[in-house]
């Protein structure tokens, strides 16, 4: 086991136990010597992590120590950097901005050494970024499907066909090569999907279908293989 992994599991270790935990037990537990846990635990105070215990008695984490970065393992945060970093590839600039945030705020949560795991900017995510599209708004989007709020679209179809629609909007799918929004379609009476390269204006409309999201994302997640792009 890589000494940042050994770090992770021994916190998580610590600040699970009820009662002190000897050196014997986690070296034990990680297939490690106890010499080595008694570096390691040295190292995490050194930086601040609040192990109380000696040797022969046992280690314990103090009370109200539990930052959301150490639930993870190695493979877990690497997982998450990773998904941070295919943000940037949808086109969407506040959650690309969110995203590198994110990373910056995991980066300096965890103590030293185990933030070399997240800043040695070993896991990349290359690949071109899905354009930008022209007359729509990302975070008006997320913010309506969260607020579940109505949205009105001027929007044109495959045959070239505009058409104005009154929608639900219910999730976003980010491709590479576009976005789409996944609504309920006053017009159709139906589940539509809505490429945002084809969608000429969308705006609020200042109406709300309150505690409805969640019914029709069934409806959608139960047949959504059937259901083409507008």
């Amino acid at each position: 086991m890589r000494k940042a992994s050994r770090l992770f599991e021994i916190i998580q270790i610590l600040r699970v136990a009820k009662r002190p935990v000897t050196a014997a037990a986690i070296a034990e537990r990680l297939e490690v010597t106890v010499r080595s846990i008694y570096r390691d635990i040295a190292a995490l105070q050194a930086t601040r992590v609040p192990i109380d215990g000696e040797r022969g008695i046992g280690y314990i984490i103090r009370p109200g120590f539990d930052l959301p970065p150490l639930m993870f393992t190695i493979e877990e945060t690497e997982a998450v950097v990773l998904g941070l970093a295919l943000i940037e590839r949808t086109g969407d600039k506040e959650l690309t901005a969110a995203a590198r945030k994110v990373t910056q705020k995991i980066a300096a949560a965890v103590p030293q050494p185990l933030r070399q795991v997240v800043s040695a900017r070993a896991l990349h995510a290359w690949g071109p970024i899905a354009p930008q599209p022209a007359n729509v708004d990302f975070t008006l989007i997320r913010r309506a499907i969260r607020e579940e709020e109505k949205l009105a679209l001027s929007y044109q179809d495959e045959q070239g066909q505009l058409t104005e629609r009154v929608i639900r909007p219910l999730a976003l799918i980010y491709y590479l090569d576009a976005a789409m929004i996944v609504a309920w379609c006053e017009l159709r009476q139906a589940i539509r999907n809505f490429r945002l390269d084809r969608t000429r204006n969308c705006t609020r409309t200042g109406l709300h279908f309150r505690n409805e999201g969640d019914a029709l994302r069934d409806v959608w997640i139960s047949g959504w293989k059937t259901k083409p792009a507008e």
